[in-house]
């Protein structure tokens, strides 16, 4: 990427990070500690659990960091990391990779007042994550876009979760009511035999789907006119990107110019605020 070099991939495993590392022409690590004082910025993309362990170090010393989602999995955790950002006047970015989609970027300009909003995540079992459940694997990423547009705090929550194939939830419905009067249903699985990715909004007069994984938009509205209204619409412009690319460039040109990142710290935690509520409804229903 320009405008950043990558200094070095650490890994616990030492085969693992050397072979990253003979790809990227890098060095390999074992210790992350090993690269304090040397790097200008940091991605963290560990397990969950220790996201804090190794973010602090470096927030501390005044590293920008960008932490893989959720940005912890104890709301203490994601404190400890954005009050080592204060002291240490750091940036921290959080991967919520989905804000970054060419196709979200197009709904968020379009819509405007929702009222209601419709979301199936769905894949097959993954290999990773599973020290976390699909609230916090899977659903977050729409957490954290619904919360980009329906700026209004969260006043209900209904919410079921079901461990299928693991001890944590593997799939989990979920129903949120808005102080604006939006509701929003939710649902996210990663034991489905087909991969679906969809979000769709509903706003007086009009209609906005968005597919995250093929990046299409389509849009219809009704236009008020004699002797019948009419619904007009259909697919919307999309320059397609690769996410996790545009994310990247994001915290790079943030931590060059001194900029804010698309998702910050604070974005993060609200998102992680609202999984644990829903967690927590998880469990009491359970």
């Amino acid at each position: 990427m320009e405008g950043a070099r990558l200094v070095a991939v650490v890994d616990t495993v030492p085969e693992r990070a050397a072979e990253i590392a003979a790809v990227s022409n890098t060095r390999a690590l074992a210790d992350y500690r090993e690269l304090l004082g040397e790097v200008d910025a940091v991605v963290v993309a560990v397990p969950t659990e220790v996201h804090a362990e190794i973010a602090v170090p470096f927030l501390e010393s005044g590293v920008p960091v960008l932490v893989e989602k959720p940005l912890a999995r104890q709301l203490a955790d994601a404190d400890r990391m954005l009050a080592a950002a204060r002291s240490g006047k750091a940036m921290i970015a959080v991967g919520h990779t989905e804000r970054h989609n060419p196709a979200v970027a197009v709904a968020l300009d379009l819509v405007s007042a929702p009222k209601f909003i419709e979301v199936h995540r769905l894949s097959a079992f993954p290999d990773r994550s599973l020290d976390i459940d699909v609230v916090f694997d899977l659903m977050i990423h729409d957490l954290d876009v619904i919360l980009a547009i329906v700026r209004s705090d969260v006043v209900s929550i209904e919410a079921v979760g079901v461990p299928v194939l693991t001890d944590k939830y593997d799939i989990a419905n979920v129903r949120l009511r808005f102080a604006s009067g939006c509701i929003a249903n939710i649902t996210a699985s990663r034991i489905s035999r087909d991969r679906v990715r969809k979000i769709r909004f509903f706003q007086p007069d009009a209609y906005l789907s968005v597919d995250y994984a093929s990046q299409e938009v389509e849009g219809w509205r009704l236009v008020r006119k004699l002797p019948r209204p009419d619904i007009q619409g259909g697919a919307i412009p999309v320059e397609r990107d690769e996410p996790l690319r545009r994310e990247l460039a994001d915290f790079v040109r943030a931590v060059r110019d001194g900029t804010p990142p698309l998702v910050d710290g604070d974005a993060g935690r609200r998102a992680l605020v609202l999984a644990g509520r829903i967690a927590e409804k998880m469990e009491s229903v359970g």
